[in-house]
């Protein structure tokens, strides 16, 4: 059967939201091959969470701004002169064009390249070339839409829903168990990305495993974490994963970056967080298509003073080499999800308990969304009369 051949709601209802893990399968290939379940993806789950953009030090003085990708959406994120955060969809009133077109940056005014058009930084219409002459003009009713727009530790979250639930009541639990890691010490240091021949759902399925490929694919890993100490808890719409960190069987240079516990949080849809000690790095998943995705690096270190550079670079090395080998087999699977001789696997229940939260609140926003769709009224065209 082709792509788009299965009806979406037998993809959707291939999978058991009710199977206990001990029971349970992951997604069938459709999940990760089928442009509808991309598309169904976009204006449900990222168009429905929160969803992070960016770190709070990119945006801290009036005029800063940063540009992102949100379900499909281009969003502008810009601090005003009053001091508050704003989000806007970076769409001119005008043309549709991008009103700003550099990843970040800072501006005095939000002026769109094509015509000229300006907004105040607060999003509001300020002026446009040769308007004289237009009549019924209402500026009030030609400013840029606004996002719902928060902000948790060092992060910068957006919403495409006008009136989400807060932030932090989506962030659940999430609060609570990171404020000890105390976030604000830490400061932002580099970023940096990669594009991925997968499906985003096959990186976060990587990152759900709880250590199951470790031992496989990341020898120098494994090798300063317990494979029996390590532990996955799920709460909300987070997982944890821990593990001590063993420095007697490690390589120097590994061991030399790598202290204290690994706590590796999961947000869903896409956001992960890597702590240990004195280091943090993000992890953000954007989805390009069905088959390709790019994930976005910011790293984040204690020390950033000139002594630490060296040990600083070293641990991005590190990290970069594990995402190298992730990237390999993440690239490998999404090859074979559409084979014959593959429908769905099994979940291992002592370690993935983490894929099967992500699988089923997202089976659960698909199928709402697809149950609401089903019950939109029909618009009669001129056909009709």
């Amino acid at each position: 059967m082709w792509p788009g051949d299965r009806p979406l709601s037998e993809i959707l209802n291939s999978y058991s939201s009710a199977a206990p893990l001990a029971e349970a399968s992951t997604l069938s290939g459709d999940f990760y091959t089928d442009p509808r379940i991309f598309h169904l993806e976009r204006t449900t789950v990222f168009s429905r969470s929160w969803i992070a953009v960016g770190h709070t030090s990119e945006v801290a003085q009036p005029g800063q701004y940063i540009t992102c990708q949100v379900g499909g959406e281009s969003v502008l994120v810009v601090r005003g002169e009053d001091g508050i955060l704003r989000a806007f969809f970076n769409v001119c009133r005008h043309h549709a064009a991008h009103v700003l077109t550099q990843p970040c940056g800072r501006v005095d005014r939000l002026k769109c390249p094509y015509h000229g058009w300006i907004y105040r930084l607060d999003g509001t219409f300020q002026s446009a070339p040769e308007l004289h002459g237009t009549h019924h003009f209402d500026p009030l009713q030609n400013g840029l839409v606004p996002v719902a727009v928060d902000t948790w530790e060092k992060f910068v979250f957006v919403h495409l829903d006008p009136n989400p639930k807060p932030l932090h009541s989506f962030l659940g639990g999430l609060v609570q168990s990171v404020a000890p890691l105390n976030f604000s010490r830490l400061h932002f240091y580099e970023r940096r990305s990669w594009d991925i021949a997968c499906n985003w759902k096959v990186f976060v399925d990587n990152y759900l495993d709880g250590g199951y490929h470790i031992p496989f694919l990341h020898q120098g890993l494994s090798a300063i974490l317990p494979f029996k100490s390590y532990t996955i808890e799920t709460f909300d719409r987070v997982c944890l994963q821990k593990s001590p960190i063993d420095p007697s069987g490690g390589d120097a240079i590994t061991v030399g970056v790598r202290r204290g516990e690994a706590q590796y949080y999961w947000l869903y849809p896409n956001l992960m967080l890597n702590w240990y000690q004195g280091y943090l790095d993000t992890n953000l998943v954007i989805p390009l298509s069905e088959n390709r995705m790019r994930v976005v690096f910011d790293f984040y270190f204690e020390d950033t003073s000139p002594a630490a550079e060296e040990r600083n670079r070293t641990s991005m090395a590190v990290s970069e080499r594990i995402q190298d080998e992730d990237h390999a087999i993440c690239e490998s699977v999404q090859r074979n999800l559409s084979s014959r001789a593959y429908g769905a696997g099994r979940l291992i229940a002592r370690r993935e308990a983490g894929e099967h939260l992500f699988h089923r609140l997202l089976v659960a926003d698909l199928r709402a969304a697809l149950t609401a769709r089903a019950h939109l009224p029909i618009a009669p065209s001129n056909a009709d009369g």
